[in-house]
Order: structure tokens, then C-alpha cells, then sequence
């Protein structure tokens, strides 16, 4: 058959005998494929690395890296990357291995041309019925938001709607239809409309009420989901990942269910949704006017380093396990993480936490990834969108300390419990704000003396103690709405340029207030 060159299949066959498959090449050449040879496993993964292929066909037994090396080293790479390996050994340990690293088909030699051609033709074939499948199912979906009341959504009918989209976003990653990917974003679009006129009529109720009356918080976390387990005896690794979306935390858990048992809740981080105020929360179990007020040398909102305001949460933790009557005999290990050295150092004495009740680990890399993209031409193009950025998130884990932090925590007794403080929206459209000089500098919310915003793209707090926050006089705050950005009149569009198309967080949308809170739990390795 005749195949125009650009839309060939591209093979990639790795064989230290290749020289001697070469009718087997022509034949799947003949058949409209574009095969490329390499001798050897070192060059199979440079070359993955430089280019793209749709399926690999990898022998098992070469010299230097082997093929199930070969293997894992593609499949830490590129994870969906379909292999096919070729063997003249029939050893089932080899094939547990094998099938341990997710390969999509193995072939015992010798094999001939048609052989090939059937394994590579089942690989292509069943891409296309599983994308039919995800189209269709796709169908439902829409049918399923067709449905939806959203003036009568429940709290956790909206925990229940970011992630059902949450899961999309990743589904719809490996779909080839954009027609499919622009209509969820446009349900995104329209559902946070919803979701801002639900918060604004029922956060400030939320925040007056006891924790069992209302959903899961920021404020909740330590007694709902680490608490428990102290009390139960269990050695807890708590884990805070700052700036982690829904979407984000499910591509990372898919990595780490071969080694764990996930459970996952989902909550709502406090308002605005930024790290002062968010994360603080977490670790103080306090609303941000309670810990003004209870704690006011440790935490300024007025204070212009932003690391600042976070500098006693080792301190606010320990208050609150003994509030909650489950403080540990020995103090817990707290750790606060910016740089890849620092995560190297977790890494190398992580074993060392296995005696403690509880270690907490705080992981800043995504917010400085979130934000040094929008500083970052290069960061921009390689990730112009959220499923880019996704990959990018899940490149980064994939060769991070921290996976390997959670590898060694699976061979540990006790639970790991995973959360956010908060996620990110992409800025798409600038909002004018007027204000004076003094008024925060963040772009998603702030925070003055008689701000003023259009009510369609912000909610005016007017006044601060119905949403918990510290107040003033003449003081209120603006949380930015959908996916606006707050700009000022002067040099308005010199800034509305800079900041299109950046993740920024601080105000109310599903993807910044909707978050995960997993449980881990190692599986039985045998």
C-alpha cells in the first residue's frame, strides 16, 4: 500500500543482528511502515529521545544494555510508549519482568516477517479502537454535564464534577480529536462560571461552621486525614506537594500504584488560595484571621517576602498535634524543600526517618515551576498549555528525588499522606482593579483599601471576617473569578501581554480550589 511519508507508522528496531532482519524490514516497509535499525539498547534510547516513534520492537538479548534494561529505560521516558519484545528465552521470570514493565506484546524467536507484521499491526489497531471507545465514552460524558443542575449542586456534587474532569483531562491527552478537547474546555469554561456564583454564596457559611458541618478545608487536613493514624499508631509521611492540580496529582498516582495502595479524598484549600494562606492553614488547623490573632509574630500578610510567611509552619504543626492530643514523643521531622539539592539530601536520609511517628516534607518545585514559566520564553513554549504542562510536571517526577523518596517510603511500615495546599488556573483574560499604592502585588487576588473590581470577574469581599481573613479599616479583598487576572489601568496591556497564558493562583476556579488529599498505603511486595 501506498502511505505518504509524513503519516507513515514509525518503527523503532533494536537488534544487535539487525543486518540480518533486513527482509523482515522490507516487509514491513512494503507494508507502509518507516522502520529505522539500531545495533544496540544505548542507541535505541538516544534515539527515542530524539525522535518519535509509534512502536518499538526490542530484542532481548543484546551486548552493553540488555533489553529489559533497554526497556525500563524507555518506559521511565516515555510510559506509554508501546514495546514489543522479541526473545529466544521462554524463562518466566523473564517474562514477569517483561510484563512488570508494562510491554505491549513479546514474540519468541525465531519469528518471520508476518509474525512482525501482525504483533506492530495489533499495536496500531488497538490505538484506534481505544480511541473509538474514548470518543464514545466521551459522548456519555457530555451527556452526563448536559444533565448537571448546577444551581442545585451540593458541595460534593462539585468535588464530584472536578473530578470527573479532572480524569478527562488526562483521557482525552491520548485522543487525536481536538473538536473533543475544545469542548471540555469550554465545559471547564462554563462550570466555573457556576462554580464561582456557589462559592460566593456559600464559602463565608462554610468558614462559621465546625469542622463536621461543612466540607473537608485547608484547616481540616492534619485531623482529618494525618491525626487518625497517629492515634492508630501507624507512622505517618506526611507530604505536601505546593501548587498541585487535580489533573497533575492523578498522572503522578498512576506512577506510584505499583508501589502503593491509593486512596483519594478531595477538599477545598481556603480563600484566597495562595500559599500564606492556604498552607499556614494546613499546618495550624486556623483560619487565617484565627493564626493573625493567636500568632501575629509568625505570620504578617503585609510582610513582602513571601517565604517569610511561611517560616514557622515546623511550629504551627507541633501546636496543633498537641490541640488535637496526638502529639508524637519525639517532635516530627519537618523539612521544607526548594532546591534539587535539597531533595537529593531528603533522599539520602530518608531512610533514616523510618523511626520517627511522623516526617513532613514540603515540596515547592511546582509553584516555582508554575511561576518561573511565566518568566520563561523557553518553560512557555515547551509547555503552552495544561496537558503540556502536565507532561512536563510528570517528566520532572519521573526523574526527581522525590519518586525515588516515595520508592523507599513503599518499603517502609506506616501510611503516606499526600496533599496540596493549592492548585493553579491558566490566566486567559486581564481584569482592571483600581486601588492604591499600598495594595498587594499578587495577580489573582488583593488585598487594600477600598479596592474596586467588576463583580463579573471578581468577588469583593467587603468585608474580610465573612471569609476568616484578617481585616482593617476600609480594608477588602478581590479574588479573581474564572480565569482573570488582575491588571491596572496604567499599563494595562504591556501587563495583560506579560501574564496571558501563565498559571497563577489566589483566586476561585475548580482547578485552584478543588484538591487531592491521598492516602497511601505500600503495597505487600512479593
Amino acid at each position: 500500500m501506498s502511505v505518504a511519508e509524513d503519516t507513515k507508522k514509525r518503527i523503532l528496531w533494536a537488534d544487535d543482528e539487525i543486518d540480518l532482519l533486513k527482509p523482515h524490514i522490507l516487509y514491513l516497509e512494503g507494508k507502509g511502515y518507516s522502520v529505522t535499525p539500531a545495533t544496540n539498547g544505548e542507541d535505541a534510547l538516544s534515539m527515542v529521545q530524539a525522535a518519535t516513534y509509534d512502536v518499538v520492537l526490542l530484542d532481548e538479548m543484546m551486548p552493553g544494555m540488555g533489553g529489559l534494561a533497554t526497556l525500563a529505560a524507555i518506559k521511565d521516558l516515555l510510559p506509554t510508549l508501546p514495546i514489543i519484545l522479541i526473545t529466544k528465552s521462554e524463562q518466566e521470570e523473564i517474562m514477569d519482568e517483561a510484563l512488570g514493565r508494562r510491554i505491549t506484546d513479546y514474540l519468541i524467536k525465531p519469528v518471520n516477517p508476518s509474525q512482525i507484521w501482525l504483533a506492530v499491526k495489533k499495536v496500531f489497531e488497538s490505538s484506534t479502537l481505544q480511541q473509538d471507545r474514548q470518543a464514545r465514552n466521551y459522548v456519555g460524558h457530555v451527556r452526563w454535564l448536559a444533565e448537571l443542575d448546577t444551581k442545585r449542586l451540593t458541595w460534593q456534587d462539585w468535588l464530584d464534577v472536578n473530578r470527573r474532569l479532572s480524569q478527562w483531562d488526562l483521557e482525552l491527552e491520548t485522543l487525536a480529536d481536538p473538536g473533543l478537547k475544545q469542548a471540555h474546555m469550554d465545559s471547564r469554561k462554563e462550570l466555573n462560571i457556576e462554580f464561582g456564583k456557589f462559592i460566593e454564596d456559600n464559602y463565608p457559611a462554610w468558614v462559621k461552621k465546625p469542622a463536621g458541618q461543612r466540607p473537608m478545608l485547608s484547616t481540616d487536613v492534619i485531623e482529618r486525614a494525618v491525626a487518625p493514624h497517629l492515634k492508630a499508631g501507624k507512622r505517618v509521611t506526611f507530604i505536601v506537594l505546593d501548587c498541585l492540580r487535580l489533573d497533575q496529582w492523578f498522572a503522578l498516582q498512576a506512577m506510584l500504584e505499583p508501589w502503593f495502595d491509593v486512596a483519594n479524598e478531595y477538599y477545598y484549600s481556603i480563600l484566597p488560595t495562595a500559599t500564606p494562606y492556604s498552607r499556614n492553614a494546613i499546618f495550624s488547623g486556623l483560619f487565617p484571621d484565627e493564626l493573625r490573632t493567636k500568632h501575629p509574630d509568625w505570620w504578617s500578610e503585609d510582610n513582602k517576602d513571601e517565604r517569610s510567611k511561611n517560616r514557622y509552619e515546623r511550629q504551627l504543626l507541633e501546636l496543633q498535634l498537641e490541640r488535637l492530643k496526638v502529639a508524637p514523643k519525639k517532635p516530627p521531622k519537618y523539612i521544607k524543600i526548594y532546591t534539587a539539592d535539597e531533595s537529593l539530601n531528603v533522599r539520602r536520609q530518608v531512610s533514616s526517618f523510618a523511626g520517627l511517628d511522623l516526617t513532613a516534607l514540603v515540596f515547592n518545585f511546582l509553584d516555582i515551576m508554575a511561576h518561573g514559566r511565566s518568566e520563561s520564553n523557553l518553560l512557555q513554549e515547551l509547555s503552552p498549555d495544561e496537558t503540556a504542562f502536565r507532561a512536563v510536571v510528570r517528566a520532572w517526577f519521573t526523574h526527581s528525588p522525590l519518586f525515588e523518596i516515595f520508592k523507599v517510603l513503599a518499603q517502609q511500615p506506616g501510611v503516606v499522606v499526600v496533599t496540596t495546599d493549592h492548585g493553579a488556573v491558566l490566566g486567559k483574560r486581564a481584569a482592571l482593579v483600581y486601588g492604591n499604592r499600598e495594595t498587594s502585588t499578587n495577580l489573582r487576588y488583593k488585598y487594600g483599601t477600598n479596592l474596586v473590581g467588576d463583580a463579573k470577574q471578581c468577588i469583593n469581599v467587603k468585608n474580610p471576617a465573612d471569609y476568616r481573613l484578617p481585616g482593617g479599616l476600609n480594608k477588602n479583598y478581590l479574588l479573581a473569578r474564572e480565569d482573570y487576572y488582575f491588571v491596572y489601568p496604567t499599563r494595562f496591556h504591556e501587563y495583560e501581554r506579560q501574564f496571558k497564558d501563565t498559571f497563577q493562583h489566589g483566586g476561585v476556579s475548580l482547578e485552584e480550589m478543588v484538591v487531592p488529599c491521598a492516602t497511601l498505603t505500600p503495597r505487600e511486595r512479593g
